[in-house]
Protein backbone atom coordinates (compact mmCIF):
# COMPACT_ATOMS: atom_id res chain seq x y z
CA UNK A 1 0.00 0.00 0.00
CA UNK A 2 1.51 3.29 -1.06
CA UNK A 3 1.91 6.37 1.10
CA UNK A 4 -0.42 8.24 -1.25
CA UNK A 5 -3.54 6.06 -1.59
CA UNK A 6 -7.06 7.46 -1.87
CA UNK A 7 -7.58 7.31 1.91
CA UNK A 8 -4.44 9.32 2.67
CA UNK A 9 -4.33 12.73 4.32
CA UNK A 10 -2.00 15.28 2.66
CA UNK A 11 1.42 15.18 4.38
CA UNK A 12 1.20 18.80 5.53
CA UNK A 13 -2.08 18.08 7.37
CA UNK A 14 -0.89 14.99 9.25
CA UNK A 15 -0.14 15.08 12.99
CA UNK A 16 3.49 15.37 14.12
CA UNK A 17 4.67 13.55 17.27
CA UNK A 18 6.47 16.62 18.63
CA UNK A 19 3.19 18.54 18.78
CA UNK A 20 1.62 16.25 21.41
CA UNK A 21 2.28 15.32 25.02
CA UNK A 22 1.55 11.63 24.43
CA UNK A 23 2.94 8.83 22.28
CA UNK A 24 1.16 9.69 19.03
CA UNK A 25 2.14 6.60 17.08
CA UNK A 26 1.04 4.23 19.85
CA UNK A 27 -2.34 5.95 20.07
CA UNK A 28 -2.82 5.75 16.29
CA UNK A 29 -2.05 2.02 16.31
CA UNK A 30 -5.38 1.29 18.01
CA UNK A 31 -7.35 2.38 14.91
CA UNK A 32 -8.35 -0.34 12.43
CA UNK A 33 -9.81 -0.29 8.94
CA UNK A 34 -13.32 -1.73 8.83
CA UNK A 35 -15.27 -3.17 5.91
CA UNK A 36 -18.83 -4.46 6.06
CA UNK A 37 -21.01 -6.38 3.61
CA UNK A 38 -24.77 -5.91 3.81
CA UNK A 39 -27.44 -8.08 2.13
CA UNK A 40 -29.10 -6.52 -0.91
CA UNK A 41 -32.54 -6.93 0.67
CA UNK A 42 -31.53 -5.13 3.89
CA UNK A 43 -33.70 -2.18 4.97
CA UNK A 44 -30.72 0.21 4.82
CA UNK A 45 -29.14 -1.14 1.63
CA UNK A 46 -30.74 1.44 -0.64
CA UNK A 47 -29.62 4.42 1.40
CA UNK A 48 -26.27 3.27 2.84
CA UNK A 49 -25.17 0.71 0.26
CA UNK A 50 -24.24 -2.95 0.50
CA UNK A 51 -20.47 -2.38 0.80
CA UNK A 52 -19.37 0.05 3.50
CA UNK A 53 -15.89 1.01 4.61
CA UNK A 54 -14.46 3.18 7.34
CA UNK A 55 -12.59 2.85 10.61
CA UNK A 56 -13.01 1.42 14.09
CA UNK A 57 -11.08 1.79 17.33
CA UNK A 58 -9.91 -1.00 19.63
CA UNK A 59 -10.99 -0.01 23.15
CA UNK A 60 -10.52 -3.32 24.99
CA UNK A 61 -7.72 -5.88 24.80
CA UNK A 62 -10.47 -8.50 24.57
CA UNK A 63 -11.09 -7.34 20.99
CA UNK A 64 -13.93 -4.83 21.44
CA UNK A 65 -13.95 -2.25 18.65
CA UNK A 66 -16.15 0.86 18.65
CA UNK A 67 -17.24 2.41 15.36
CA UNK A 68 -20.05 4.49 13.94
CA UNK A 69 -23.17 2.40 13.68
CA UNK A 70 -24.19 3.10 10.07
CA UNK A 71 -21.10 1.23 8.84
CA UNK A 72 -22.23 -2.02 10.45
CA UNK A 73 -26.04 -1.74 10.49
CA UNK A 74 -27.46 -5.02 9.11
CA UNK A 75 -23.95 -6.26 8.30
CA UNK A 76 -23.66 -9.88 7.16
CA UNK A 77 -19.86 -9.83 7.34
CA UNK A 78 -17.40 -7.47 9.02
CA UNK A 79 -13.66 -7.44 8.37
CA UNK A 80 -11.07 -5.59 10.48
CA UNK A 81 -7.54 -4.77 9.32
CA UNK A 82 -4.79 -3.35 11.51
CA UNK A 83 -2.12 -0.95 10.33
CA UNK A 84 0.30 -3.89 10.41
CA UNK A 85 -1.79 -5.72 7.82
CA UNK A 86 -3.45 -8.26 10.12
CA UNK A 87 -6.92 -9.17 8.84
CA UNK A 88 -9.53 -10.50 11.27
CA UNK A 89 -13.25 -11.20 10.97
CA UNK A 90 -15.57 -9.33 13.30
CA UNK A 91 -19.04 -9.85 14.76
CA UNK A 92 -21.49 -7.01 15.36
CA UNK A 93 -22.38 -6.97 19.05
CA UNK A 94 -24.84 -4.10 19.07
CA UNK A 95 -25.76 -0.66 17.75
CA UNK A 96 -27.24 2.13 19.82
CA UNK A 97 -29.81 3.87 17.62
CA UNK A 98 -29.92 6.88 19.95
CA UNK A 99 -26.21 7.74 19.76
CA UNK A 100 -25.29 6.06 16.48
CA UNK A 101 -22.41 4.15 18.06
CA UNK A 102 -21.79 0.43 17.54
CA UNK A 103 -19.55 -2.30 18.93
CA UNK A 104 -17.80 -5.07 17.02
CA UNK A 105 -16.08 -8.12 18.53
CA UNK A 106 -12.88 -9.19 16.76
CA UNK A 107 -13.06 -12.97 16.38
CA UNK A 108 -9.30 -13.40 16.76
CA UNK A 109 -6.82 -11.51 18.97
CA UNK A 110 -5.66 -8.25 17.42
CA UNK A 111 -1.91 -7.54 17.53
CA UNK A 112 -2.38 -3.91 18.55
CA UNK A 113 -2.88 -2.12 21.89
CA UNK A 114 -6.27 -0.81 22.96
CA UNK A 115 -6.68 2.92 23.49
CA UNK A 116 -8.03 4.25 26.78
CA UNK A 117 -11.37 6.05 26.76
CA UNK A 118 -11.08 9.64 27.95
CA UNK A 119 -13.57 12.00 29.51
CA UNK A 120 -15.13 13.77 26.54
CA UNK A 121 -17.09 16.10 28.84
CA UNK A 122 -13.88 18.11 29.23
CA UNK A 123 -13.32 18.55 25.49
CA UNK A 124 -13.81 22.20 24.53
CA UNK A 125 -13.50 24.54 21.57
CA UNK A 126 -9.86 25.31 20.89
CA UNK A 127 -8.52 21.93 22.02
CA UNK A 128 -5.85 20.41 19.79
CA UNK A 129 -6.97 16.91 18.72
CA UNK A 130 -6.17 14.16 16.23
CA UNK A 131 -8.77 12.63 13.91
CA UNK A 132 -7.28 9.20 13.23
CA UNK A 133 -7.98 6.67 10.51
CA UNK A 134 -6.30 3.28 10.16
CA UNK A 135 -2.64 2.96 9.13
CA UNK A 136 -1.11 5.60 11.34
CA UNK A 137 -0.15 9.17 10.49
CA UNK A 138 -0.77 9.00 6.74
CA UNK A 139 -4.51 8.51 7.32
CA UNK A 140 -4.71 10.81 10.33
CA UNK A 141 -5.34 14.52 10.60
CA UNK A 142 -4.11 17.22 12.98
CA UNK A 143 -7.28 19.11 13.91
CA UNK A 144 -8.90 21.42 16.40
CA UNK A 145 -12.23 21.39 18.20
CA UNK A 146 -14.26 24.31 16.83
CA UNK A 147 -17.52 23.80 18.74
CA UNK A 148 -19.51 21.73 21.22
CA UNK A 149 -23.16 22.11 20.34
CA UNK A 150 -26.41 20.38 19.53
CA UNK A 151 -26.75 18.47 16.27
CA UNK A 152 -30.09 17.39 14.82
CA UNK A 153 -29.97 15.10 11.79
CA UNK A 154 -32.74 14.88 9.21
CA UNK A 155 -33.18 11.13 9.90
CA UNK A 156 -34.69 11.44 13.44
CA UNK A 157 -31.33 11.77 15.20
CA UNK A 158 -30.16 14.16 17.89
CA UNK A 159 -26.88 14.62 19.78
CA UNK A 160 -27.09 17.19 22.58
CA UNK A 161 -23.41 18.17 22.69
CA UNK A 162 -21.71 16.91 19.58
CA UNK A 163 -18.04 17.69 18.98
CA UNK A 164 -17.21 19.56 15.78
CA UNK A 165 -13.64 19.57 14.43
CA UNK A 166 -11.75 21.22 11.59
CA UNK A 167 -10.18 20.77 9.15
CA UNK A 168 -12.37 17.89 8.01
CA UNK A 169 -11.02 14.37 7.63
CA UNK A 170 -11.73 13.10 4.08
CA UNK A 171 -12.77 9.60 5.28
CA UNK A 172 -14.41 10.36 8.58
CA UNK A 173 -16.68 7.37 9.29
CA UNK A 174 -15.60 5.60 12.47
CA UNK A 175 -12.40 7.63 12.89
CA UNK A 176 -10.92 8.04 16.37
CA UNK A 177 -11.05 11.47 17.94
CA UNK A 178 -7.96 11.51 20.15
CA UNK A 179 -7.90 14.21 22.79
CA UNK A 180 -5.01 16.26 24.20
CA UNK A 181 -4.22 13.48 26.71
CA UNK A 182 -3.95 10.75 24.06
CA UNK A 183 -7.27 9.13 24.98
CA UNK A 184 -10.32 8.43 22.83
CA UNK A 185 -12.94 11.17 23.25
CA UNK A 186 -15.12 10.71 20.17
CA UNK A 187 -15.96 8.68 17.07
CA UNK A 188 -16.28 10.19 13.59
CA UNK A 189 -19.81 10.37 12.21
CA UNK A 190 -20.32 13.00 9.51
CA UNK A 191 -18.84 15.71 7.36
CA UNK A 192 -20.84 18.94 7.30
CA UNK A 193 -20.54 22.24 5.47
CA UNK A 194 -20.46 25.27 7.78
CA UNK A 195 -20.89 28.77 6.40
CA UNK A 196 -19.00 31.41 8.35
CA UNK A 197 -20.25 34.95 8.91
CA UNK A 198 -18.03 36.10 6.05
CA UNK A 199 -19.76 33.70 3.68
CA UNK A 200 -16.91 31.21 3.32
CA UNK A 201 -17.88 27.53 3.49
CA UNK A 202 -15.78 25.35 5.78
CA UNK A 203 -16.14 21.55 5.96
CA UNK A 204 -16.31 20.17 9.50
CA UNK A 205 -16.47 16.72 11.05
CA UNK A 206 -19.16 15.88 13.58
CA UNK A 207 -17.95 13.52 16.27
CA UNK A 208 -20.07 11.50 18.68
CA UNK A 209 -18.56 12.01 22.15
CA UNK A 210 -17.49 8.95 24.13
CA UNK A 211 -19.51 10.15 27.13
CA UNK A 212 -22.50 8.72 25.24
CA UNK A 213 -20.89 5.30 24.83
CA UNK A 214 -20.30 4.52 28.49
CA UNK A 215 -23.96 4.37 29.64
CA UNK A 216 -24.81 2.10 26.70
CA UNK A 217 -21.70 -0.08 26.76
CA UNK A 218 -22.82 -3.02 28.91
CA UNK A 219 -26.12 -3.39 27.06
CA UNK A 220 -24.41 -3.23 23.66
CA UNK A 221 -22.08 -6.06 24.64
CA UNK A 222 -25.09 -8.34 24.94
CA UNK A 223 -26.90 -6.99 21.87
CA UNK A 224 -29.70 -5.49 23.93
CA UNK A 225 -30.87 -1.90 23.39
CA UNK A 226 -29.52 0.32 26.19
CA UNK A 227 -32.99 1.81 26.79
CA UNK A 228 -36.55 1.18 25.60
CA UNK A 229 -36.72 2.02 21.90
CA UNK A 230 -37.75 5.54 21.02
CA UNK A 231 -40.83 6.08 18.83
CA UNK A 232 -39.81 6.23 15.17
CA UNK A 233 -41.99 7.91 12.54
CA UNK A 234 -40.02 7.22 9.38
CA UNK A 235 -39.59 10.81 8.23
CA UNK A 236 -36.70 12.76 6.79
CA UNK A 237 -37.11 16.40 7.74
CA UNK A 238 -35.54 19.83 7.87
CA UNK A 239 -36.32 23.20 9.43
CA UNK A 240 -38.37 25.51 7.22
CA UNK A 241 -40.52 28.59 7.77
CA UNK A 242 -40.53 28.28 11.60
CA UNK A 243 -41.73 24.72 11.27
CA UNK A 244 -40.43 21.28 10.36
CA UNK A 245 -40.81 20.29 6.71
CA UNK A 246 -40.95 16.69 5.57
CA UNK A 247 -38.39 15.98 2.86
CA UNK A 248 -39.46 12.36 2.41
CA UNK A 249 -41.12 9.46 4.18
CA UNK A 250 -39.89 5.89 4.46
CA UNK A 251 -41.76 3.32 2.38
CA UNK A 252 -43.85 1.22 4.71
CA UNK A 253 -43.03 3.44 7.67
CA UNK A 254 -45.48 4.92 10.18
CA UNK A 255 -45.56 8.39 8.60
CA UNK A 256 -46.39 7.06 5.15
CA UNK A 257 -49.09 4.78 6.53
CA UNK A 258 -50.61 7.78 8.31
CA UNK A 259 -50.73 9.77 5.05
CA UNK A 260 -47.88 12.22 5.58
CA UNK A 261 -46.29 13.50 2.37
CA UNK A 262 -43.20 15.24 1.10
CA UNK A 263 -43.60 18.99 1.57
CA UNK A 264 -45.92 18.76 4.59
CA UNK A 265 -45.11 21.22 7.39
CA UNK A 266 -45.29 19.89 10.93
CA UNK A 267 -46.46 22.81 13.05
CA UNK A 268 -47.01 20.97 16.35
CA UNK A 269 -46.01 17.69 17.95
CA UNK A 270 -48.08 16.94 21.01
CA UNK A 271 -48.71 20.32 22.61
CA UNK A 272 -45.46 21.93 21.41
CA UNK A 273 -45.30 24.53 18.67
CA UNK A 274 -42.31 23.63 16.50
CA UNK A 275 -39.60 25.85 15.08
CA UNK A 276 -36.69 23.40 14.85
CA UNK A 277 -35.82 19.74 14.39
CA UNK A 278 -34.46 19.22 17.89
CA UNK A 279 -37.73 20.24 19.54
CA UNK A 280 -39.64 18.03 17.10
CA UNK A 281 -37.61 14.98 18.09
CA UNK A 282 -37.78 15.75 21.80
CA UNK A 283 -41.53 16.18 21.61
CA UNK A 284 -42.01 12.85 19.82
CA UNK A 285 -39.67 10.94 22.12
CA UNK A 286 -41.30 12.41 25.23
CA UNK A 287 -44.68 10.83 24.37
CA UNK A 288 -43.54 7.33 25.29
CA UNK A 289 -41.70 4.27 23.94
CA UNK A 290 -41.91 2.92 20.40
CA UNK A 291 -45.46 1.98 19.45
CA UNK A 292 -47.10 5.00 21.05
CA UNK A 293 -49.43 7.26 19.05
CA UNK A 294 -47.95 10.70 18.31
CA UNK A 295 -50.29 13.65 17.74
CA UNK A 296 -49.17 16.06 15.01
CA UNK A 297 -50.58 19.25 13.53
CA UNK A 298 -49.84 19.37 9.80
CA UNK A 299 -50.04 22.20 7.28
CA UNK A 300 -50.51 21.16 3.65
CA UNK A 301 -51.22 23.58 0.80
CA UNK A 302 -52.25 26.25 3.30
CA UNK A 303 -54.68 24.02 5.22
CA UNK A 304 -54.00 22.80 8.78
CA UNK A 305 -55.25 19.51 10.22
CA UNK A 306 -54.47 17.11 13.06
CA UNK A 307 -53.54 13.47 12.75
CA UNK A 308 -52.08 10.72 14.87
CA UNK A 309 -49.15 8.58 13.78
CA UNK A 310 -48.66 5.18 15.39
CA UNK A 311 -44.92 5.05 15.88
CA UNK A 312 -42.69 2.00 15.43
CA UNK A 313 -39.42 0.54 16.66
CA UNK A 314 -36.95 1.17 13.84
CA UNK A 315 -34.75 -1.68 15.08
CA UNK A 316 -37.50 -4.19 14.31
CA UNK A 317 -37.11 -3.45 10.58
CA UNK A 318 -33.38 -4.19 10.52
CA UNK A 319 -31.65 -7.50 9.96
CA UNK A 320 -30.00 -8.86 13.06
CA UNK A 321 -26.25 -9.60 13.16
CA UNK A 322 -25.18 -12.99 11.85
CA UNK A 323 -24.16 -15.41 14.59
CA UNK A 324 -20.62 -16.74 14.31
Amino acid sequence: MSDDDEWSVPPEARPRPRDYDFDLDEALTSVVALEAEIPEDAFTAGMLGTERAGSGVLIKDTGIVVTIGYLITEAREVTLMTGKGQIVAGHVLGIDQATGLGLVQALEPLDIPAIAIGDSRHVAAGDKVVVAGASGRRRSLAAQVVARQEFAGYWEYLIEEAIFTAPAHPNWGGTALIGPDGKLVGVGSLQLQHQSRGGAVQPLNMMVPTELLLPAYDALLTGRPPKPARPWLGVFAQEHDNAVMILDVTDGGPAKRAGLKRGDLIRKAGDMELTNLADFYRSVWAVGPAGVDVALTIERDGDAFDLRVTSANRQSLLKRPTTH
